[in-house]
């Protein structure tokens, strides 16, 4: 099986060697790595001194979606692995993937499960975030139980539902992912394949306030789907919340919109 590897980064030099180290230490070597710099300006270019064999790609800042999509349209191999430049694999990784893959053919997408570390110290991790495997739309409407470093998958997929939406500066992998598990199932490699880090400041997740706010952009794509429904009933749950925050902080237009937006999906439920 033959995997390509992709690693979007931005200005993380040390992180990055890191990551790239796992990718290296793998059981099952991938066949080819993508490094796709998002704009860095540290040092992040000579990555390409210490890991000849990686592919180095250069672009101006577009953000993480717009990096991985271009990995995407770099790879020649039908088996895409992602990993944030922020997390490693466990050695036996891609080894795990491929053994699950072959015994299950009929699935096009596995993930696994994972570790926190915050601080230097590993973090227990909210139940909320429980995985599990096979048709797992209705586990992922509330928040993302899927890490992008956790991931592999076929292109056939991407060929079925799109690319990283580029217009999401967060959230944008679960978007991707209810727009899979909208039609398939996803498999669970129920190990701890992955180590997260948290506590440094560039974290797109400590970026941004409301990422609801988000995630009922990536609802909205399925309201012409079978699943439209539990969509609605998802969707009046965000905005009922968004409204809350937006009363508590005297936020005039959004309070407007998000009223709009409840009177609407409320005629739909």
């Amino acid at each position: 099986m033959d995997i390509s590897v992709i690693i979007p980064t931005h200005n993380r030099f040390e992180l990055l060697k890191r990551a790239l180290e796992s990718v290296y230490s793998q059981s099952f070597q991938a066949k080819e790595i993508i490094i796709i710099d998002d704009g860095s300006t540290d040092n992040s270019s000579e990555i390409q001194k210490l890991f000849p064999r990686a592919k180095y790609i250069y672009q101006k800042n577009a953000g993480v979606s717009s990096a991985r999509n271009l990995g995407i349209k770099n790879s020649t191999c039908q088996w895409l692995a992602f990993l944030d430049s922020d997390d490693t694999w466990h050695v036996e990784k891609l080894a795990w993937h491929v053994e699950f893959h072959h015994q299950n053919p009929q699935i096009l997408m596995s993930y696994t499960d994972e570790t926190w570390i915050r601080d230097d110290k590993e973090v227990k991790i909210p139940k909320k975030f429980h995985k599990v495997g096979g048709d797992i739309f209705e586990a992922c409407l509330s928040h993302c139980i899927i890490a992008p470093s956790a991931v592999m998958m076929h292109k056939k997929l991407l060929d079925e539902v799109g690319l990283f939406d580029e217009t999401l500066e967060v959230c944008e992998d679960y978007d991707l992912w209810l727009r899979v598990a909208c039609g398939n199932k996803i498999g669970l490699i129920d190990e701890k394949l992955i180590t997260k880090y948290a506590g440094h400041e560039d974290q797109l997740s400590f970026k941004h306030w409301g990422m609801d706010r988000f995630r009922v952009v990536a609802l909205e794509k399925l309201l012409q789907t079978d699943k439209k429904e539990r969509v609605v009933q998802s969707l009046l749950q965000k905005y009922r919340l968004l409204l809350k925050g937006a009363v508590k902080y005297d936020k005039m237009l959004q309070i407007k919109e998000y009223e709009g937006r409840i009177k609407q999906y409320e005629k739909l439920n």
